[in-house]
């Protein structure tokens, strides 16, 4: 009866989509790699509407152009009004320009932290984590390498995603990626362990910053039909371009 029980339980989660192990480890999402004590923090520019935002930057280009010596007086003139007409504006709504500028480094740094910093109660931690793989050159080691992304397209023709949304993940030889993107679920110890390096992927040189390193111990593939006929239609138009260079367009028959 119990195990009747435990069977009908399992096909239930199964059925919810809840995610199913093969190999133990620390079901994790992509929202959980981000250090929670880097996330919540003071930022003055995100209470700023775009038409103040913009008014911001409107005060730092004008005031720039003052310090400057260029522009006949007429202009220099007509620059100041601009000027004290914008920052009396900005100053109705409550905000302080100069107040308001000397924050940006601080923001830039609280910024960078919210984006790199990972999370260190899973550092060291046996996770199961699913992504999007792009392959990465070997380490010189010889031991396969990849990257893994949140989305497919990141890296490529998207931007690439914070490093603490980035892992490079060091492949245990059984499985490598065959294409771009390649849906996968990818089971090993994750580790905090900043890396950059400059590698080729669809659009060109790219840096991969990543704040966490993977050594994997299974790889559960992902990939549906639809996945590997795209695939296989890229590869074919890829084969069929190469073919137009080397001919100038013209078909072998002509």
């Amino acid at each position: 009866m119990h195990h009747w029980f435990r069977s009908l339980v399992f096909a239930g989660l199964v059925w919810c989509g809840h995610p199913v192990m093969a190999t133990q480890g620390t079901a994790l999402d992509w929202s959980d790699l981000p250090d929670p004590s880097a996330q919540v923090f003071e930022d003055p520019y995100r209470e700023l509407s775009a038409e103040q935002f913009d008014d911001v930057l409107y005060v730092v280009r004008l005031r720039g152009r003052l310090q400057q010596d260029s522009g006949s007086e007429e202009e220099r003139q007509k620059w100041r009004e601009l000027l004290t007409e914008t920052e009396d504006a900005l100053a109705a709504d409550g905000i302080d320009v100069d107040w308001l500028l000397d924050q940006r480094e601080v923001v830039t740094e609280r910024r960078r932290k919210a984006g790199t910093n990972g999370n260190p109660q899973f550092d060291g931690q046996t996770i199961t984590l699913a992504g999007f793989a792009i392959p990465a050159p070997s380490d010189p080691d010889g031991r396969p390498v990849a990257y893994l992304v949140p989305e497919r397209g990141m890296c490529s023709h998207m931007p690439p995603p914070p490093p603490n949304q980035m892992i490079r993940v060091r492949l245990n030889g059984d499985w490598t990626p065959r294409y771009f993107h390649e849906p996968v679920r990818l089971t090993g110890t994750l580790k905090i362990d900043p890396t950059v390096q400059n590698m080729m992927v669809v659009d060109g040189l790219m840096p991969m910053s990543a704040t966490f390193q993977l050594e994997t111990e299974s790889v559960e593939t992902l990939e549906t039909e639809a996945d590997r006929l795209e695939w296989k239609q890229r590869a074919a138009d890829r084969i069929r371009a190469a073919g137009n260079r080397k001919t100038g367009g013209a078909r072998a028959s002509e």
